[in-house]
């Protein structure tokens, strides 16, 4: 719930009571997400994680306006994205920029890296010829590539090459917050590290804030401050990221955490197999939606739907009836 949600000094984003629903055959429909409620602070990293399918990269899109919000608020900077005139709507989205998961089809392969970087300037009437050339080349040399590259097409480049690319396209116009949907998914490991590391030196250098979506839990432990975990399109727990991922609270974030390789080989976990399918988001269970594969779980989470409460003095919430001991599920034996 909203009033529960951590508050910094100054928030850039607060995402309030947020629903994304699609029509599906048969007059159905599809809830995503279902009232998703989170804020971003200024130079703040939010990780969003949760199992493919989970509506995190639909709660992404919805921010960035690339997909309509059902009900809720996307405020940025205290004004409302949903609510806003087309016009004033298009003024604030130019300070909300996305990076798309894959590199090779997010970029034209008939355009040059310059017109892909420069198309943002030109969609919002800031193209000053010689000027911005120079500053694409700037935006080029800033992620790693040569201004050399400007000439060339995206099908020259490796993956890795390509998703700077990207970058340099989201930072085209200068915003405060970007959205990034997985942004290393489709690197290799060492790849993965160079962009991420590229990532936290730009949101220095820029005082960018980052809304970060993954799967991978040890990138939103190198990249993100605090940590939002969804299932079925619900927030299931929140809060600091080492407290969420190192002594979950949730059931479903255990069963996340101990399920990533840790990165010292001597460290034990508890490994948690989760019992049956994700359920459809077509017919999605009463009360938790967790709880067809929770271990915990009674007749009180079939009935009502957990809302999201206060664990410690950290910001954190869960929504759960039965929350874990934080301190004893996933735990940290030296061989």
């Amino acid at each position: 719930m909203s009033e529960n949600l951590p508050s910094t000094a100054t928030n850039i984003l607060k995402v309030d009571h947020l629903s994304v629903r699609f029509r599906a055959p048969r007059g159905q429909t599809v809830s995503a997400v279902d009232d998703v409620s989170f804020t971003v602070g200024e130079k703040e990293a939010l990780g969003i994680i949760g199992e493919s399918g989970c509506g995190k990269t639909t709660t992404g899109k919805a921010i960035a306006q690339l997909e309509h919000a059902t009900s809720g608020e996307i405020a940025f900077r205290g004004e409302d994205l949903v609510k806003a005139t087309k016009s004033r709507r298009r003024e604030l989205r130019r300070n909300v920029q996305f990076v798309f998961q894959d590199p090779q089809s997010s970029l034209n392969p008939r355009m040059t890296i310059q017109e892909i970087i420069a198309e943002p300037l030109r969609a919002f009437g800031e193209w000053k010829g010689a000027r911005s050339r120079g500053d694409v080349a700037g935006l080029l040399e800033r992620v790693g590539l040569p201004s050399s590259a400007l000439n060339r097409y995206p099908h020259e480049f490796s993956g890795g090459q390509r998703q700077r690319v990207g970058i340099a396209r989201g930072l085209a116009l200068n915003p405060d917050l970007l959205i990034l949907d997985e942004p290393v998914s489709a690197l290799d490991v060492s790849i993965q590290a160079q962009v991420l590391n590229l990532l936290m030196d730009l949101r220095d250098d820029r005082s960018l804030s980052y809304v970060m979506i993954s799967h991978d839990l040890d990138v939103i432990r190198h990249v993100a401050d605090r940590v939002l975990v969804m299932y079925l399109g619900t927030v299931v727990e929140q809060g600091p990221v080492d407290e969420v991922l190192v002594s979950p609270a949730h059931p479903y974030t255990a069963a996340l955490s101990s399920a990533t390789p840790p990165s010292d080989p001597s460290e034990r976990r508890e490994r948690i197999v989760l019992v049956g399918d994700v359920p459809s988001p077509l017919s999605p269970p009463s009360g938790c939606r967790f709880r067809t594969r929770c271990w915990r779980a009674d007749e009180r989470c079939a009935e009502k739907r957990p809302e999201l409460v206060p664990v410690g003095a950290s910001g954190r919430t869960v929504a759960c009836f039965h929350p874990l001991d934080v301190m004893s599920r996933v735990s940290k034996v030296s061989a």
